[in-house]
């Protein structure tokens, strides 16, 4: 079942008019949100970033658009998919709803929660080969708009393209000065010696709450030392570790860049605390 604007629907019925928004003109975002034992995982940051977003998009907010309201819409969507107890990956979608051009705006705005039911209720970490390739054919912005979680993705859209016909498992993309920005999948931590490295949103990485809990936990860690900088190439293959982060898959390590291979011993003491505090926030 889909949540269409507060009514569920089958999933196979037709939602959107071909002259919407969101598939024309790029007009829309989400946010990607865990849901685990009938709990929404760290509901107010993701509720904080959903309006942030939509304020930096000229979007109008609902006064509907509570907390509470879309917290009540989003279990209701799990409820209809059976989901229980279990673990699901919930995207909330909002575009502006009337179809016009972009010279003509619009102040109304519509929403999909989709719902997807997961294997496991917390991270584990695969330990199978993944190799990954810089990706320089296009580059990402390193504005505001890089923060947010869009459905412009051109630029992810070919690079894994890129990625599935040369058999690499994700590529790092690169914004327009060159600096390593973020994977396909998920945002990306460098480990040298006793520094852990993730770039900042000034240079283009996503602003997403999962980033945000794992730079909160690495850099509570006393034997590491958290820095948000940008990252050049030449660092990757000078690097003890290398991994993606995302919150449907939690710590991807990678094992492999050109002809350098990594160790995962801190990604997975990361990993450690990343399902404690998962766990912690359904339990609240």
């Amino acid at each position: 079942m889909v949540n269409f604007n507060g009514t569920l629907l089958n999933k196979n019925d037709t939602l959107l008019h071909h002259s919407n928004r969101g598939f024309r003109l790029g007009d829309a975002l989400f946010e990607e949100i865990r849901v685990l034992n009938a709990k929404i995982v760290f509901w107010e940051e993701h509720y904080f970033r959903l309006m942030a977003s939509m304020r930096i998009l000229r979007m109008d907010i609902p006064m509907k658009f509570t907390m509470e309201y879309l917290e009540k819409e989003i279990l209701a969507t799990a409820d209809a998919n059976n989901l229980g107890t279990d673990t699901g990956l919930v995207t909330l979608s909002v575009y502006r709803a009337n179809e016009l051009t972009p010279t003509s705006p619009t102040d109304k705005v519509a929403y999909i929660i989709e719902i997807e039911k997961l294997s496991s209720p917390f991270y584990t970490i695969d330990s199978s080969t993944y190799e990954v390739e810089l990706f320089k054919d296009y580059f990402l912005g390193k504005d505001m708009l890089s923060t947010l979680d869009t459905n412009n993705k051109i630029v992810e859209v070919i690079a894994s393209f890129f990625a599935r016909e040369n058999e690499y498992a994700d590529c790092l993309l690169l914004n327009d000065l060159k600096q390593v920005v973020r994977a396909v999948s998920g945002s990306l931590f460098l480990v040298k010696d006793d520094t852990i490295k993730t770039p900042s949103t000034t240079n283009g990485a996503k602003n997403t709450v999962f980033r945000r809990k794992l730079i909160e936990i690495a850099g509570s860690l006393e034997e590491y030392t958290l820095e948000e900088v940008p990252i050049s190439p030449f660092e990757l293959q000078k690097a003890d570790e290398l991994f993606i982060l995302s919150i449907s898959k939690g710590i991807q390590p990678i094992s492999r860049y050109r002809k350098k291979t990594y160790g995962n011993r801190v990604s997975m003491n990361l990993l450690g605390k990343l399902n404690a505090n998962v766990r912690l926030a359904s339990l609240k």
